[in-house]
């Protein structure tokens, strides 16, 4: 987890990025997180966003593994991937969604596929008191996904004062069965930056009145399902 967040400083550094506002889902959720953590003392991530995410790998009671991913085969790293894919009825956009990051999978090589694993399930949590003052969305979904009921109440807790956003269904991947619902979560995210060093909208783009008929709508719609 430190040469990934090694990396990522330096490619900030590349594009001279002061701060930046992290967009995480799930694994990506876990790093960006590591990555506050690690720049804690010089601060580099002005906010959070965390999509199906988690704190401790050791949720994935895979730590004993982490160091032989290396060893296996690509097919059998694709079984340990798809083993947390959705068997169960979904509908046709969540399907497509599977449907799409079963083709990413496959494009993938033994290489990455370990590398990923490796980060997914080595010993590591986050440590709370080092951002703490980071502002935190936390997104997630109420149907079947990867991440344990214990899992979510445990980010709850590790982030209090976290703003929270519920979507009744997305599976694993949200952000792409349930990309308008995700956007305006993240728009809503944003709003707060608004007219701040950091903002992350052009206001050209969206009012914030419009957003909040949007954000009005949402919850209408939510409450009809």
């Amino acid at each position: 987890h430190l040469e990934f967040c090694d990396g990522f400083r330096k490619l900030l550094d590349h594009l001279q990025l002061d701060k930046v506002h992290l967009f995480g889902a799930s694994l990506g959720g876990f790093l960006a997180q590591k990555f506050a953590e690690y720049t804690h003392k010089s601060p580099r991530v002005h906010s959070l966003i965390l999509c199906n995410s988690f704190s401790d790998t050791s949720i994935f009671n895979q730590t004993w593994t982490a160091n032989s991913f290396w060893l296996m085969p690509s097919f059998m790293l694709k079984k340990i991937v798809l083993g947390n894919f959705s068997s169960g009825p979904v509908d046709p956009v969540m399907a497509d969604a599977i449907d799409f990051m079963v083709d990413r999978l496959e494009s993938l090589g033994q290489s990455e596929l370990a590398s990923r694993l490796t980060l997914n399930c080595q010993n590591s949590y986050v440590e709370p008191h080092k951002i703490r003052d980071i502002p935190v969305t936390i997104m997630d979904v109420f149907d079947q996904s990867a991440l344990s009921t214990e899992a979510k109440e445990e980010m709850y807790k590790l982030y209090p004062n976290a703003r929270r956003a519920h979507l009744k269904t997305g599976g694993n991947f949200p952000y792409l069965c349930r990309s308008a619902e995700v956007n305006l979560y993240v728009q809503i995210h944003l709003l707060q930056f608004h007219g701040t060093k950091y903002a992350a909208i052009d206001p050209s783009m969206v009012s914030a009145e419009e957003l909040e008929v949007q954000k009005g709508n949402l919850s209408i719609s939510q409450e009809e399902q």
